[in-house]
C-alpha cells in the first residue's frame, strides 16, 4: 500500500456500510453491475456517484469513472491513474488508467466480470431523470462502447436506485456536511467584512472564495452572486461594479470537504438595510422556522410544502411593505453533489413530492418571501439535517440580514 497523502478520508468502516447498502438494493433490481461514467459536469456534482462509492475524486478536472459489480473488487478507472489515486485513499486498489477512453475501460472490467447476457445499470443513463439531469450524464462515446460490446445485455438506468441510496447520510457524511457548513460561515464572515462602500464586487467575493479554501474547502464549488441596488436573481459569478451605500449582496455560498457540500444563504446590505427586506425577512424567518419544525421522519415533500404554504399565510401581515407577501419552499438535498429530493417553483416532480423525509437526510432548507408585485424577494436559507424534533440547522449565525460597514 502507498503511502497516503494526508487529505481527510472516510473510513473503512464508512465503505463497508455504504458497499453493503448499494448491493442490497441491487440485488432487489436483479443488477449484475453498476457502472458510473465520468463527468465532472455542475462542479463536479455529476460525478458524485463515483466517487461516493469508490472515495476516488477531487479536483475540478478529476474524470472519474467506476464500475460497481454485485460481487468483486470495485474500480475506478482514471487518467493519470497510478500515481495519483492509490496515493490519496484506501477504499479502492483496483483503479485502472484510462488514457482518457473510460468507456473502453469499462467495457475491459464488464467482460472481466462475464455479464454479456447480464444487468448492467448505469447511473446517469438519461432514461429517468436526475435531480438537475433530465437528459442524463453519460457521454455517448462511453454509452456506444457498452450498447456495441454488450449487445445481449439489458442496460438499465440505475440514477434513480443510487440517488435512493444517498438519500440518508451516514454519521461520517454528516460530519464532513457539518465541516462544509463550518467553512461556509467563515465565507460569510469575510463577505460581510469586505462590503464596504468603494469595494469592488468581485474583490467581495474573492475574499468570501479565499476564506472558503483557506479553511479547507476543496474547489470547484457553486457560487452564484449578484449585488446591486434590490437584485432579484443572482448571477453565475460576480460582477466588476463598485458596491454603494444600501447595494445588497445575495448568493448561495457551498464549501465541499471530501466532495461534501453544504450550502448557506445569507443576504448582506451595505451600510443601511432596504426597510422592504427589514419586514421580508421576518415573514420569511417566521415560515422558516414553523416549517422546520416539520422536518421529521414520515412527513413527505408534499406535505411539508402545503404546511410552509400554509405557515406563510398566516405569517403575512395585513399592512406595511409585507401585506400581502407570497411565500414559496425551496429545498433540495445535500450532500456528495446534486443529492435529492428537490422542491423549488418550478421543480415539482411528483416522484421527489412524494418522498417521504427519513431520519439524517440533509437539506439546504431556503423559503422565500416576496412582494405581491415581485419587487422584493427576501431569502436566507442554512443546511439542516432532518430528526425526530424536526430539522436541526447545521449553523450557528443569525437568522437575519447582514449588515457590512455599518
Amino acid at each position: 500500500m502507498p503511502e497516503l497523502y494526508p487529505y481527510p478520508r472516510f473510513s473503512l468502516e464508512e465503505r463497508e456500510k455504504r458497499w453493503a447498502k448499494v448491493r442490497g438494493m441491487m440485488s432487489e433490481a436483479r443488477l449484475d453491475v453498476i457502472v458510473c461514467p465520468n463527468n465532472t459536469g455542475h462542479s463536479t456534482d455529476f460525478q458524485a456517484n463515483s466517487r461516493y462509492l469508490s472515495h476516488v475524486g477531487g479536483g475540478g478536472d478529476a474524470d472519474i469513472a467506476v464500475v460497481f459489480p454485485l460481487e468483486g473488487d470495485v474500480t475506478a478507472i482514471a487518467t493519470s491513474a497510478a500515481p495519483r489515486w492509490p496515493t490519496v485513499q484506501d477504499w479502492t486498489t483496483d483503479v485502472r488508467e484510462a488514457r482518457r477512453n473510460y468507456g473502453r475501460v469499462a467495457v475491459e472490467r464488464l467482460k472481466e466480470l462475464g455479464v454479456e447476457k447480464g444487468r448492467i445499470g448505469i447511473a446517469g443513463l438519461g432514461d429517468e431523470a436526475g435531480t438537475r439531469t433530465p437528459e442524463g450524464t453519460i457521454g455517448y462515446g462511453f454509452w456506444k462502447q457498452i450498447r456495441e460490446s454488450f449487445p445481449d445485455a439489458a442496460l438499465v438506468d440505475a440514477t434513480l436506485l443510487m440517488a435512493k441510496a444517498r438519500y440518508v447520510k451516514s454519521a461520517e457524511e454528516i460530519e464532513a456536511l457539518q465541516k462544509s457548513m463550518d467553512i461556509i460561515e467563515k465565507g460569510i464572515e469575510a463577505k460581510i467584512a469586505a462590503a464596504r462602500p468603494g469595494a469592488v464586487d468581485w474583490e467581495v467575493w474573492a475574499a468570501a472564495q479565499y476564506a472558503m479554501m483557506k479553511n479547507g474547502s476543496e474547489i470547484p464549488v457553486h457560487c452564484n452572486w449578484v449585488s446591486g441596488n434590490n437584485p432579484v436573481r443572482t448571477l453565475t459569478r460576480p460582477s466588476h461594479r463598485v458596491l454603494e451605500r444600501g447595494d445588497m449582496i445575495i448568493n448561495e455560498l457551498e464549501a465541499n470537504w471530501m466532495g461534501y457540500r453544504s450550502q448557506a444563504v445569507q443576504p448582506v446590505f451595505v451600510e443601511v438595510v432596504d426597510p422592504v427586506h427589514a419586514e421580508l425577512i421576518k415573514v420569511q424567518r417566521e415560515v422558516f422556522e414553523l416549517t422546520r419544525e416539520q422536518l421529521r421522519p414520515g412527513i413527505s415533500v408534499k406535505e411539508l410544502s402545503e404546511f410552509a404554504a400554509g405557515a406563510g399565510v398566516k405569517a403575512v401581515p395585513a399592512s406595511g411593505p409585507a401585506a400581502g407577501a407570497k411565500t414559496k419552499l425551496t429545498m433540495h438535498g445535500r450532500g456528495a453533489g446534486d443529492d435529492g429530493p428537490i422542491i423549488t417553483n418550478h421543480a415539482r416532480d411528483p416522484e421527489h413530492l412524494a418522498v417521504q423525509l427519513e431520519e439524517n437526510m440533509v437539506f439546504i432548507f431556503k423559503p422565500a418571501a416576496e412582494t405581491p408585485n415581485g419587487s422584493h424577494i427576501c431569502t436566507w436559507g442554512d443546511t439542516v439535517v432532518v430528526t425526530p424534533d424536526g430539522g436541526r440547522r447545521m449553523g450557528t449565525r443569525p437568522h437575519d440580514l447582514a449588515v457590512a460597514g455599518g
